[in-house]
């Protein structure tokens, strides 16, 4: 029988997969909000709607900060105001530890608990808001089984090891085989 994803994992995914859609060449982060087991809402950072990408005329940098993007976290909230849908008690799944402003945001915003894969520049200030807020945070890194961030480099690295390993021995010729196999490789 197969072992069924977690729900940590399945949410955790769902942000990676999000991310995807980041117009940010800095960094690309995903968030999904999340209430009684149900996704509620989900951002990337990008752009204001209508407005230039990073992806297409770089980023707008002030302060060691791009400043064209709305975090995903923001507009993951955003969603929620836009709609109607409240985000008191639910809990978000974001791709990296959330910066102090969108620490303030989800505070402000209700939501009580907050996973996070990946540190990122893990502000002093917002771990100290988050814990007299009351908001927890638990770290809660993707499975690669449960989607490989690294295929295209994983990719890169077995053809060139393919290609080191070219010989005529019959050893050589069964593992190139097997890579190709079970990377697809041409």
């Amino acid at each position: 029988m197969m072992e069924r994803i977690s729900w940590n994992q399945y949410f955790m995914a769902q942000s990676h997969l999000l991310s995807l859609r980041s117009t940010c060449t800095r960094l690309m982060v995903g968030a999904t909000i999340v209430r009684d087991k149900r996704i509620i809402a989900g951002g990337y950072n990008g752009s204001v709607s209508g407005d230039v990408h990073c992806v297409d005329e770089g980023c707008y940098v002030i302060d060691g900060h791009c400043v064209r993007t709305v975090h995903a976290e923001a507009n993951a909230l955003l969603q929620c105001a836009k709609f109607g849908v409240p985000t008191e008690n639910a809990d978000i799944y974001v791709t990296h530890f959330p910066c102090l402003q969108c620490c303030k945001q989800l505070i402000q915003s209700g939501i009580k608990k907050v996973y996070y894969a990946e540190d990122y520049k893990n502000h002093p200030y917002a771990v100290q808001l988050f814990k007299e807020a009351g908001v927890e945070t638990e770290k809660v890194e993707l499975d690669y089984l449960a989607l490989d961030m690294l295929y295209k480099e994983k990719s890169s690295v077995v053809k060139e090891l393919l290609e080191l390993v070219e010989s005529d021995t019959s050893k050589a010729t069964a593992l190139k085989e097997k890579a190709q196999e079970l990377f697809h490789l041409s």
